[in-house]
């Protein structure tokens, strides 16, 4: 039987896929169903057929899951952002545990279980950063709220229950301003209108607040007015940042920021540490489980004050401070200058002088650290962005072979893949996942490889 688009088929969910969509099998011919719930059984209209696979939407289901739910959110269909939010959450756990135990299942040599995925108490309103795009809808009416699924059609939302409401509200606020004092929203089609993003963060442990208007322009009519009214309703508010971008591009931020009010940041506490956070600086969005994960990194480097700790991609040196505690130094290395000067000051700031920041491209600094400077890690840290590592780094850390190497990864595909090309040098021991963005598809994992001839 040959699958056709436009035809409908009853169907079994015999799986779910990585980014929590339904899998089912028509003829051998795999079906991915978003979605679907394994063990539903479900009438299917089949959207689009490829060569090795096909894609369906559901039209009814005819045997429900146990674990399926009521999205208490009426736009997660469309925004695409929660795309779990219609299974039960100690499922969506379960499949993110059992997402990464099919890739080292189908990757590595060595077929190590993966751990149960860690997940939060209260898996809501988790994210200290929300950026919400602004334009105008349809009918030309200002509008605030996230980007439809794969699209720049913005959708207005109530409540969004991954944000922090605080900022939500606030986020609100300056758009209501904004369009009592007829300021213009940006048009991404004619690429005129001023206002593109508002974005906000929040220290969840110092209750601090910034606030970044994104501006295709230099100045927003109205400007003092907005930023004593913002100051005098919401005592949080630390600072307010206006972000300069006049670029036809899909990036939010721009490269200037002007401080309208406060020093241009906030502060924040993880574990022990007091950290800087500006309008530019990467910090995890979700602090309450970035705390837990790098304490598991920690513990599974299990560092001595005789140990040398190569940082590989630190940011802004959170697990650099979180290590420093217990190695003899930390080198941390990150590209983005701004987040080096960023992880200088917070080693300052929490009074740690056994970290060295250096900015360039990883792949270059771990050469010169290692072939030129003659510095030779015992541990190496990394976490890299999603593309995972460069084939120059994982053979530099073949050549200098630390005794054990922590890899934090919010890409477990890639992770996986750059531990198969170190399986022949080192013993993976432990993969334990960390639910760092509940009721979405990402996962974050940490895993630790011992050297093989160190094992004791």
């Amino acid at each position: 039987m040959q699958v056709e688009k436009n035809k409908e088929y009853i169907v079994d969910i015999i799986d779910n896929g990585f980014q929590g969509e339904g899998i089912a099998k028509i003829d051998g011919l795999t079906i991915f169903i978003p979605k679907a719930i394994k063990g539903e059984k479900i009438k299917v209209l089949i959207v689009k057929v490829l060569t090795s696979h096909a894609f369906g939407k559901i039209i009814e289901i005819i045997k429900q899951s146990e674990n399926r739910v009521t999205s208490d959110c009426t736009t997660y269909k469309r925004c695409g952002g929660c795309s779990l939010r219609h299974i039960k959450y100690k499922e969506t756990l379960k499949m993110k545990q059992n997402a990464v135990q099919s890739l080292v299942n189908k990757s590595l040599n060595n077929k190590i279980k993966v751990e149960e995925t860690l997940g939060m108490e209260h898996p809501y309103h988790y994210r200290n950063k929300a950026q919400y795009p602004v334009g105008l809808n349809k009918d030309g009416k200002p509008v605030i709220g996230v980007f439809a699924n794969r699209t720049h059609e913005i959708i207005p939302i109530d409540t969004c229950f991954i944000q922090n409401k605080q900022t939500e509200e606030i986020a609100k606020y300056i758009f209501k301003f904004l369009v009592d004092n007829n300021v213009s929203f940006y048009d991404e089609k004619a690429q005129k209108g001023l206002v593109r993003h508002i974005v906000t963060k929040i220290g969840i442990k110092t209750n601090e607040i910034m606030c970044i208007i994104v501006i295709n322009g230099r100045e927003i009519p109205n400007e003092s007015k907005m930023i004593s009214e913002l100051t005098s309703k919401f005592s949080s508010i630390k600072t307010i940042v206006k972000n300069i971008n006049t670029k036809n591009t899909n990036v939010i931020l721009g490269n200037e920021n002007i401080n309208l009010y406060g020093d241009g940041y906030i502060t924040d506490k993880l574990g022990d540490y007091t950290f800087k956070i500006s309008s530019m600086s990467f910090y995890q969005v979700n602090p309450i489980q970035a705390e837990r994960l790098y304490e598991l990194g920690v513990k599974l480097a299990d560092i001595t004050k005789e140990d040398v700790v190569f940082d590989l991609y630190c940011g802004i040196g959170t697990i650099s401070l979180f290590m420093s505690k217990y190695a003899k130094k930390v080198y941390g290395v990150e590209i983005v200058e701004e987040a080096i000067v960023a992880a200088k000051e917070n080693a300052k700031i929490n009074n740690v002088n056994n970290t060295e920041f250096i900015a360039g491209d990883v792949e270059k600094v771990l050469d010169d650290l290692v072939n030129v400077k003659q510095i030779i890690p015992d541990i190496i840290m990394v976490d890299p962005p999603r593309r995972g590592l460069d084939n120059t780094s994982i053979e530099n850390i073949k050549k200098v072979l630390p005794k054990k190497l922590v890899y934090i990864s919010c890409n477990p595909a890639t992770m996986v893949r750059d531990i198969n090309m170190m399986e022949g040098e080192y013993q993976i021991k432990e993969i334990q996942p960390v639910d760092m963005f509940p009721y979405t598809s990402h996962v974050e994992c940490c895993s630790v490889l011992y050297l093989k001839n160190s094992i004791q």
